[in-house]
């Protein structure tokens, strides 16, 4: 909640005031973040409920679902205490569907749905789920996913990454999502990692703390928020390092209205060791524009700044030299490498499996247990001590939060063991279709599945592999590749800029100012209707519909076609509707341009973008 940086016409950083703050001048951005995102949440259920032109599934009480694990026990608890029937397990079209789009971000083939359909094995879910984790495009997903959390891109606001530092960034991230490499590893590396940013790929994390244009201090307060954000989900020491929690805060977060702006500093005082240097290279040499990230041997977060990115740093009495003291723990570095102390502080810190349980539930859920999920409150969280009234524990499922948290310090951080646990819970496998009525308040109760809006790299790859028209996209210094999912980074493909403009329209973000959002518009529907992408590929001459166009029976083909765009069986309406218009074409060339048109409708229809 920093503010901007402000600079006069000489180009010289001038300090900001208190009042500047951005809580200050738009309090209800914050305030209503939870209640914007439940209410988003319960739009695109209904949205998608409302698309998928299937009938409600039957509601059942929560004491009758089998729990499968201890998350079942806390949601299917919770409901039953509220009196709150729970949706029916989903059907095995929905469940396949559902959950190889969330793991790889692509549609099952319509030869997986019918083989899974008619597999009677009572253990084939969790057989599906062993499958598609770790697969080839499981890696390319979540190497997505990461590259978001940590913002790799070429070209963010406050310095140049370029292109060697991206694909350094971009080919750590991949292998240790491919190699199943704790998270406690990766974070460390990420937070200690010396070298040049364009040969040590984890040294890009620290790259990113970089703000030119102020004085040092910035710097180091940029490298805490980043990686109590990304890390601890605590983006609020963007706030307490400007001014004392107290009297921003009281209304946002406990946690945050008792901490002061020293106890940010000294928090900030871990990175204030931290050295970026720019290498002196020829323009034709490879390390042209790069820097060297290294650990000073001295240096104190000093209290001495009138200008920069934030108001002024003055001295408290006589302090004026700050050494680095963790949160909560008071711990100090035990030698001279502050960096090193930090992340292992940051690794014993509870928040952080508490930042990644809940970041990861987010994914499959739809929501957080805690909302936002980027401003947990380290003082709402444990149910063992509620705060004072009027404050309420911070997450919908407080015992269910921390029992996740521990499960995944105790499997040692291990990432594609939280993801199992969480696909195998019937929680997750409820139906999003749910008889009755719904209402906003239910939102937190997650008495049904969630519809998610699919990224804009998978509405591009289900089309690309369900035409067979797959695309080359060159790259720079990387191997060209097939889909967007392994794009290595929001701004690509900067060698097609046509496709680049389609999935922009779905707001991919750019990984520094501009998040991803699942938000809709009338832009995304002009996109999939008109946009060359898509028309260019639902055509005869795509490699998959010229196969399919062969099917003789109008019944089998439709089927065909709904299976390989939409993942499921048409409805006996599509079905007779599609049968009928079939049948109207005169000789086979109308009724090839029949069945483009077929496609086009599929790709078309509302629940084509969504994962429900």
């Amino acid at each position: 909640m920093a503010p901007r940086i402000v600079v006069t016409f000489a180009a010289v950083v001038v300090s900001v005031q208190a009042d500047q703050c951005s809580f200050r001048s738009d309090p209800n951005a914050f305030l209503e973040r939870q209640a914007r995102n439940q209410r988003n949440v319960f739009e695109r259920t209904l949205t998608s409920a409302k698309a998928s032109g299937k009938s409600a599934a039957v509601v059942v009480p929560a004491s009758t679902l089998a729990p499968r694990n201890f998350i079942d026990d806390e949601i299917f608890g919770k409901l039953a205490a509220e009196n709150v029937p729970s949706a029916a397990l989903s059907t095995d079209e929905e469940f396949i569907r559902r959950l190889t789009l969330d793991l790889t971000g692509r549609l099952p083939s319509p030869a997986e749905i019918r083989a899974f359909v008619a597999n009677d094995a009572p253990e084939k879910r969790d057989e599906l789920i062993n499958k598609l984790v770790g697969s080839p495009a499981f890696v390319d997903k979540w190497t997505m996913w990461w590259g978001d959390l940590l913002e790799n891109c070429q070209f963010p606001g406050l310095f140049d990454r370029r292109e060697n530092g991206r694909n350094a960034y971009y080919n750590y991230i991949k292998n240790f999502v491919q190699t199943d490499t704790s998270l406690r590893d990766v974070v460390t590396e990420l937070l200690t990692a010396n070298g040049n940013h364009y040969e040590t790929g984890a040294s890009n994390f620290s790259l990113t703390a970089k703000t030119n244009m102020g004085p040092s201090q910035d710097t180091y307060d940029n490298g805490l928020v980043k990686a109590a954000t990304y890390f601890l989900g605590m983006s609020q020491y963007d706030c307490v390092l400007c001014h004392n929690g107290r009297g921003h805060l009281e209304q946002v977060n406990l946690w945050g209205s008792r901490t002061t702006r020293l106890d940010a500093w000294k928090m900030s005082a871990f990175f204030s060791r931290l050295n970026i240097p720019g290498r002196t290279a020829a323009s034709t040499d490879f390390f042209y524009q790069s820097y060297d990230i290294n650990e000073r041997t001295t240096g104190t977060y000093d209290l001495n700044t009138t200008t920069g990115n934030r108001p002024t740093r003055a001295k408290i009495g006589t302090l004026g030299n700050l050494s680095p003291e963790y949160r909560e723990t008071l711990a100090t570095p035990p030698d001279g490498n502050w960096r090193a102390a930090f992340a292992k502080s940051v690794l014993k810190d509870p928040m952080l499996a508490t930042n990644f349980a809940n970041r990861f539930w987010r994914e499959f859920f739809g929501m957080g247990l805690v909302e936002p999920y980027d401003m947990l409150d380290p003082d709402r969280l444990d149910p063992s001590k509620p705060p004072a009234e009027p404050w309420t524990l911070q997450a919908t499922h407080p015992v269910l939060m921390q029992k996740l948290a521990q499960e995944f310090r105790d499997s040692d951080f291990n990432v594609r063991y939280l993801i199992k646990l969480i696909v195998r819970s019937n929680a997750y496998q409820l139906s999003s279709r749910y008889e009755g009525k719904f209402t906003l308040d239910m939102v937190p109760l997650f008495a049904r599945h969630y519809p998610r809006r699919l990224w804009a790299e998978e509405i591009h790859d289900v089309i690309a592999i369900g035409t067979g028209d797959l695309p080359t996209y060159t790259l720079a210094k990387l191997p060209s590749v097939r889909y967007a999912m392994q794009l290595p980074d929001t701004d690509e493909p900067r060698s097609n800029g046509t496709v680049s403009n389609f999935l922009h329209a779905f707001l991919r973000g750019n990984r520094d100012s501009r998040q991803r959002t699942s938000d809709q518009s009338i832009l995304q529907r002009m996109a999939i209707m008109n946009d060359s992408f898509v028309t260019n590929r639902t055509k005869i001459t795509a490699p998959n519909l010229a196969l399919l166009f062969k099917i003789s029976g109008n019944a089998e083909v439709i089927e065909e076609i709904y299976l390989t765009f939409l993942g499921r069986m048409p409805t006996e309406a599509e079905s007779q509707t599609s049968v009928k218009f079939l049948a109207a074409a005169p000789n086979a060339t109308e009724r090839n341009n029949y069945l483009e048109d077929l496609v086009w409708t599929c790709i078309n229809k509302a629940d084509f973008v969504f994962s429900y």
